[in-house]
């Protein structure tokens, strides 16, 4: 499905987790596709995927959350490379409706919705997305709405897989702002160890990030480069952001988390109650490549 309006045209694909897999401004594409359409069938992230009931990885196979006890033993879940359940149930995954889309203005928008129910998250819900676009931005607002009778534990986020066209990821500044910095074990868990660091914009160079913030009130983190940025702000209902800059890849992830890694099994996922629903938005913004 394409949404489009003014400069900017994204595409998702809702038989393929209702991952975008374009972001294009003025012509020139901002999302990166690693492995292309056969590695996103295959379970890999890529371009922009929603990761839902939880993102990022878990510590443990078995978790309680809301009251219940959840065994992921035996169950065919993605892992990273610790064999840990990474990154939720959805990606690449059918399911999608496509409730409606609209033009108004210079204003764009898709609406898509899917059912969750699973042996790996026992908590009824529904997602309801909503994707704008329109004046050099992408906007999506995430919704989760208990279906059932259970609280339902709020870990989602989403994964930007996102590049400046025309210049080397070593010439790209990373914009990040006041923010505290969560230790990470070898495995990528939250220690207890926590510091606050200052508004940056440095040089990414030859450096390499893997690393979890708690956002403050600025929710603003942005690559740049001459002539071009792409900024990710992160809105209501997201206080966290994991950035990644991998060795020797040609993309960064700016990446906006409702709940810190490894929530479900530390307990510090929030909760939403049937009759309630938890939103969540963050705009990915493309600066005038002229």
């Amino acid at each position: 499905m394409r949404v489009a309006a003014g400069d900017v045209a994204a595409i998702f694909l809702p038989d393929l987790g209702m991952t975008g897999v374009s972001l294009r401004c003025s012509g020139l594409e901002h999302l990166a596709l690693p492995g292309g359409l056969p590695a996103l069938r295959a379970g890999a992230t890529l371009g922009l995927p929603l990761l839902a009931p939880w993102a990022n990885r878990l510590a443990t196979r078995r978790y309680r959350a809301a009251g219940v006890d959840v065994d992921l033993a035996g169950l065919p879940l993605p892992t990273d490379t610790n064999g840990l359940p990474m990154h939720g149930l959805l990606v690449g995954r059918p399911g999608w409706r496509i409730d409606g889309s609209s033009t108004r203005g210079s204003r764009a928008s898709l609406r898509a919705t899917i059912d969750v129910d699973a042996a790996a998250f026992p908590f009824p819900h529904r997602i309801e997305i909503t994707v704008a676009a329109g004046d050099r931005r992408l906007t999506l607002d995430t919704t989760v709405i208990p279906t059932g009778t259970r609280a339902v534990p709020i870990a989602f986020g989403w994964h930007p897989y996102l590049r400046l066209p025309g210049a080397p990821r070593s010439r790209w500044n990373l914009r990040l702002p006041a923010r505290t910095h969560i230790a990470l074990d070898d495995r990528g868990i939250p220690t207890d160890g926590e510091q606050a660091e200052r508004r940056e914009a440095d040089p990414i160079g030859r450096r390499t990030f893997d690393d979890l913030y708690r956002l403050g009130r600025d929710g603003h983190l942005a690559l740049e480069t001459e002539g071009c940025s792409i900024s990710m702000r992160a809105g209501a209902g997201y206080r966290y952001a994991q950035v990644w800059v991998p060795s020797g890849r040609p993309f960064a992830a700016l990446e906006p988390m409702t709940a810190r890694t490894n929530s479900l099994v530390d307990g510090s996922a929030p909760l939403v109650e049937p009759g309630d629903s938890y939103s969540a938005t963050f705009t990915l913004t493309v600066g005038d490549p002229r």
